[in-house]
């Protein structure tokens, strides 16, 4: 695909040159001469091989980056198919994204993500609610 672009790229330079070759002399200047127009065939053919030569450099690393884009892919893939059912719940978990800050990754490796504003607190004069053991266990649930 990108050699078809540079090959695009090279046939668009030469075709764009093409023109220049084709106008017609201005009055105050000499109609061109033999001399010229194989001066102009000559550069063309001297672009033809310097566009040749950078493909031909370029195509290694040209099917290098194609292998790595289908291992890219195939991973993308996989990562998708993993993490997709994980991060639809997520998002159908938390309502609006924006009253977030972004993540930050604490030394211990934990990733905190915080609210930019906090949520209303509790107000004081409120006490909290007695917990009172569940009377058949005996437990306290949390």
């Amino acid at each position: 695909m990108v050699i078809t672009r540079i090959n695009a790229f090279a046939l668009t330079l030469l075709l764009s040159a093409a023109p220049l070759a084709a106008q017609e002399p201005l009055q105050d200047q000499p109609a061109p001469s033999e001399d010229d127009s194989e001066s102009f065939r000559l550069m063309e053919e001297g672009a033809r091989t310097f566009f040749r030569g950078l493909m031909g450099e370029m195509e290694p690393a040209i099917e290098g980056l194609q292998g790595m884009t289908e291992q890219m892919r195939l991973a993308l893939r996989d990562f998708v198919t993993e993490m997709g059912p994980a991060f639809r719940d997520l998002m159908t978990e938390v309502e609006d994204w924006s009253v977030y800050a972004a993540p930050e990754i604490l030394p211990n490796g934990d990733i905190l993500i915080r609210r930019r504003e906090p949520l209303d607190p509790v107000p004081e004069d409120e006490p909290d609610a007695e917990i009172e053991p569940n009377p058949d266990t005996g437990e306290i649930e949390l």
